[in-house]
């Protein structure tokens, strides 16, 4: 039977469904004999009790999951006739009019879009790369030795100086009041790593153990106490304790304290290499991927199913929640969270991955089973013991998914760059581990 598809507009389609009477009586009558035969009501045995009484409680609940299953079945059915890709749910409502002995509801739901993707040669594509330096490597073994250095007394007469560890008491008042979190005894902090602000760390510098100093400090307008935020405070600190770091030695020590198998020091030197090089494969792919989905994005024409935008909104909204919540922000599920922050996030997410789905499907980009293998061995391999890491991703489905995921859009970006025209573009280690 030919389904008649009315077009609302450009992805909006209306489907009037019919549904016998007798049909949804029968089925009705049906599961109703069922329940009672395991109704458990007082007065009456498990399986006695009349079917009248179990009409009467049970009848309306019970037609109203059966018209849902029913029309459900029914709008599927015709949906699949007219070969339609139905995007979202669909709104069901009853018609105005039924024929004789049927049942009849308007069913409104969008289609998923036809998308164009125009000439992908003319697409215009900035790659980046980037060399890992040996200045990257002595950087990275500073920072590891940073991890391991140890503290030693410093004499009487010597000032705090950067690397310095200080134990300090210290008070702070706003407009001659004490304030939350503004004064600590025997607090420890290190000399130019940035944990205290800037005003703080200058008064300290120079300071002798015993010897205190007042100074002003202002909090920046960010500052993550929203109390002080933007305010002027007096500080007075003293230093009770000044320690000296020491950074071990770039030796086969070391190497062997850092789990290299090959514990000389050129071993450590190409460990860190291949870590480095590693993550820097992983951070190009991303930029390089942003900025092949950007230029795919740009080339493609497409009308967006609203439901599929206002479906991406609310799981956005709902992320937003669960991070407030995380926070330990009370009520976060009742905070207004405005749709209108989300929309163009979300119908860009929507846009890339119509598109990106018509790119794989028309052009066999999906995921083998290699592919996620080798994937799954790459994001393993910077693990202590790599093999049961690849035994964590093979048990779960869904972290699965997620990979196969990753590699359709490797390949999708593999396709675009073999296509467009490609700018190749150099950018400093520095710069690229700087940029989240």
């Amino acid at each position: 039977m030919a389904v008649n598809v009315e077009t609302l507009d450009k992805l909006e389609r209306k489907i009037t469904l019919t549904l016998p009477v007798n049909v949804i009586q029968s089925e009705v009558d049906s599961r109703l004999k069922r329940l009672a035969r395991t109704v458990k009501m007082d007065g009456f045995r498990p399986g006695k009790v009349p079917m009248t009484v179990v009409t009467q409680r049970y009848g309306y609940s019970v037609h109203y999951e059966v018209m849902n299953d029913k029309v459900g079945e029914a709008f599927a059915v015709a949906a699949n006739e007219a070969k339609l890709r139905v995007a979202g749910q669909p709104k069901i409502t009853e018609a105005e009019q039924s024929p004789e002995g049927q049942l009849a509801f308007d069913a409104i739901f969008e289609v998923f879009p036809e998308v164009v993707i125009g000439d992908l040669a003319t697409a215009e594509v900035e790659k980046l790369q980037t060399e890992v330096t040996e200045a990257a490597i002595d950087k990275t073994l500073d920072i590891l030795r940073k991890q391991r250095r140890t503290f030693s007394q410093r004499a009487q007469d010597a000032g705090a100086e950067a690397g310095d560890r200080v134990t300090v008491d210290f008070e702070g008042k706003i407009d001659g009041e004490p304030f939350s979190g503004g004064k600590a005894e025997d607090f420890q902090f290190i000399v130019g790593d940035g944990q205290m602000l800037k005003e703080f760390e200058e008064a300290v510098s120079g300071l002798k153990t015993g010897e205190s100093k007042t100074f002003p400090l202002a909090f920046p307008e960010d500052y993550h106490g929203k109390d002080v935020a933007g305010k002027q405070a007096d500080f007075m600190v003293t230093v009770k304790k000044l320690e000296a770091a020491h950074l071990p030695e770039v030796n086969e020590a070391l190497a062997k304290s850092l789990g290299i198998a090959d514990a000389t020091v050129e071993g450590l030197r190409a460990d860190i290499r291949k870590n480095l090089e590693r993550e820097v494969k992983f951070r190009l792919l991303a930029r390089n991927k942003t900025a092949v989905m950007d230029a795919l994005v740009s080339k493609a024409e497409l009308d967006l199913p609203k439901s599929s935008v206002q479906a991406e909104v609310d799981r956005m909204i709902e992320s937003a929640r669960a991070d407030l919540k995380q926070r330990g922000i009370k009520d976060a599920d009742k905070v207004p969270v405005p749709e209108e922050m989300f929309r163009p996030q979300a119908e860009r997410r929507v846009r890339l991955g119509l598109v990106v789905a018509e790119l794989v499907r028309s052009n066999e980009l999906q995921a083998k089973p290699e592919q996620i293998k080798q994937h799954v061995e790459e994001l393993s391999a910077s693990y202590e013991k790599p093999a049961e890491v690849v035994r964590w991703y093979y048990g779960d489905n869904r972290r699965l998914a997620e990979v196969e995921a990753i590699v359709i859009e490797n390949n999708v970006t593999e396709f675009v760059l073999g296509k467009a025209k490609v700018v190749d573009k150099t950018v400093s280690f520095d710069d690229l581990m700087a940029q989240q």
